[in-house]
């Protein structure tokens, strides 16, 4: 992992697969194309493409400067404290998808930091990846990506499997059962329902598109073997912070959804 690194920066400052400023700016065009389609079909989106790729392009240049900072200036604390400033967002958009669920952003921002933590610290304490920032924050942040992801599928689910069986929550509830076994089978589905997309994701890889982290180092001069490596510690990583933070969504909104009289709220 650590060859891969320094080979995929070393290569980076020379390649020509890596666009210089002028080709960034060049490819604006490709965003007017999808303005001009927009507009031409009445989507209603020309102007809302334009809003998007501004402030795709804006926050990116700020994270830019904030990782310059960060890898230079900030050390490993910093780099753990960017981290954790991306659970906390994370953990707002999660929870803005569990809306209607008592204390839903608490709960996505709880499941998302412990799957990173968890995830990220077994490849730390193995060695898997390198404890220097430039390292720990991009892998932090696709294992942080991937959990929000799980998250908000998650608490999406619970919102509308409670609404919609409600009755039937009820009627088990007033026949005794707690709140947990009133739910149970209904807890069983939806963590089925939001880990299916990373699950498929996860069986064609390679096969319908080559993954974001393996196409930059190939496109950064790095093997495809050293590329292949890298990318299958990727793939396992997001498989398992999706299901514990899937998992962990689905523990804390579950006791959420009932009251401490295991009343449906």
């Amino acid at each position: 992992m650590a060859m891969a690194e320094h080979a995929a920066a070393a290569a980076a400052v020379s390649s020509p697969a890596v666009p210089a400023w002028t080709g960034v700016a060049l490819s604006v065009s490709l965003v007017l194309v999808a303005v001009v389609i927009a507009w031409r079909q009445h989507l209603g989106l020309a102007r809302e493409i334009v809003i998007a790729s501004v402030r795709a392009g804006v926050q990116l240049l700020a994270v830019g400067a904030v990782l310059l900072f960060l890898f230079e200036h900030a050390g490993l604390p910093g780099g753990f404290a960017w981290l954790g400033v991306m659970v906390v967002i994370a953990g707002q958009v999660a929870g803005r998808r569990g809306a209607g669920l008592h204390r839903a952003r608490w709960v996505a921002t709880a499941a998302i930091g412990g799957a990173a933590a968890v995830t990220l610290g077994v490849l730390l304490l193995f060695g898997v990846v390198q404890s220097e920032p430039r390292v720990v924050v991009p892998v932090g942040g696709m294992v942080v990506s991937g959990s929000m992801q799980a998250a908000g599928v998650t608490l999406a689910r619970m919102v509308a499997e409670a609404r919609q069986q409600r009755p039937v929550i009820e009627a088990r509830l007033a026949l005794g059962l707690s709140g947990a076994e009133a739910f149970a089978a209904h807890r069983r589905e939806l963590l089925r329902t939001s880990l299916m997309p990373t699950l498929d994701a996860t069986k064609v890889v390679g096969l319908i598109s080559l993954p974001g982290a393996m196409t930059g180092l190939i496109l950064a001069g790095v093997s495809p073997e050293v590329a292949i490596r890298y990318q299958i510690v990727v793939m396992y990583m997001l498989v398992a912070a999706a299901v514990m933070a899937a998992l962990g969504a689905a523990e804390l909104g579950q006791r959420m959804l009932f009251t401490p009289a295991h009343q449906l709220r």
